[in-house]
């Protein structure tokens, strides 16, 4: 049966899978990255793991995969398929595309950023599915963005469109590790909820779920850090819609398993600092933690699509 194979890297795990032509998931997979080895031994276990999938497809579906998609954090050349730099990781200028296919036998490569890849697979076949320009923001432990257009993800110039996370809210707020006060994320991303309700709660072990189960319950002090959080995600995705004027806006990351305890008043707040613009449908992410890897799936057959129409 005709396959990709479809990676996902992370700051601790990796998620990959072979992936139909149709979409369907024939075959699913984990495993640690082992970053506390270093990063050659991460690199080495990324292309370790494509080889064993590559081994079990042409075992267990009668044939190599005929590509592959790999995303990964940090800044990521995606023309050129190289991993610039990732701090979670360690690792700078790694040739991903190139080695990849090395161990894979020549077949194809399409390396994404992981933010882009998961928003491309939200847009296409999970919460933005049919619109024709979206914006996905996952709430992690920053806040990143992935601009959809016409079924395709804006990378910008440079490889840094959509870091909505680094939108200045608050001139005189925190520090934010790329220098500037104020961050976005560093308000409203589920490490700052975390560390906010930590605080409040004098609970050091407290995270932004203890927080929105408090806020349920209707504990005044959490509910005081949760509108904070809330507004001044309210504050960065306005300016993100009046730049881009989304149909859909896709909400995912770990806050955003709060379900309505955000979703309700984040709409609210939102609706209440448009004045022009024109609201777009605010929606939950749909794929979970498969986001990616799908997304990665997609970028392999697209490159195929594009190989063969060239």
């Amino acid at each position: 049966m005709k396959h990709v194979i479809a990676l996902d890297v992370g700051g601790t795990g990796m998620k990959a899978a072979l992936v139909g032509a149709d979409g369907t998931l024939l075959y699913e997979a984990r495993r640690a990255t082992g970053r506390k080895r270093g990063p050659d031994a991460v690199v080495e276990s990324i292309l370790a793991f494509a080889a064993d999938l590559r081994a079990y497809g042409k075992e267990h579906l009668g044939e190599s995969a005929v590509a592959a998609g790999v995303a990964v954090p940090g800044i990521v050349d995606a023309e050129n398929g190289i991993a610039v730099y990732s701090s979670n990781l360690g690792w700078r200028d790694v040739p991903m595309r190139q080695l990849l296919g090395e161990r894979l036998g020549g077949v194809p490569v399409a390396l994404g950023h992981d933010v882009r890849t998961g928003g491309l697979a939200e847009g296409r076949i999970g919460g933005g599915k049919g619109a024709d320009r979206f914006l996905f923001v996952p709430l992690g432990t920053g806040i990143a963005g992935a601009i959809g257009i016409d079924g395709t993800i804006e990378a910008g110039a440079h490889g840094y469109a959509g870091e909505i996370g680094h939108i200045v809210i608050r001139p005189d707020g925190p520090e934010c590790p790329c220098g500037q006060r104020g961050c976005l994320e560093t308000l409203a991303s589920a490490s700052a909820v975390s560390r906010a309700w930590a605080a409040a709660s004098g609970d050091p072990e407290a995270d932004a779920a203890d927080c929105a189960k408090a806020v349920e319950s209707g504990d005044t002090a959490a509910v005081a850090v949760w509108d904070n959080a809330v507004d001044a995600l309210a504050a960065g995705l306005v300016t993100a819609l009046t730049l881009l004027d989304p149909r859909v806006l896709i909400i995912g990351g770990g806050l955003a398993e709060a379900g309505e305890t955000l979703f309700t008043p984040l709409r609210a707040a939102v609706e209440e600092r448009v004045t022009f613009q024109k609201l777009p449908h605010i929606v939950p992410a749909a794929l979970g933690d498969t986001a990616g890897c799908l997304g990665a799936g997609l970028l392999a057959w697209d490159l195929l699509s594009t190989e063969v129409s060239a």
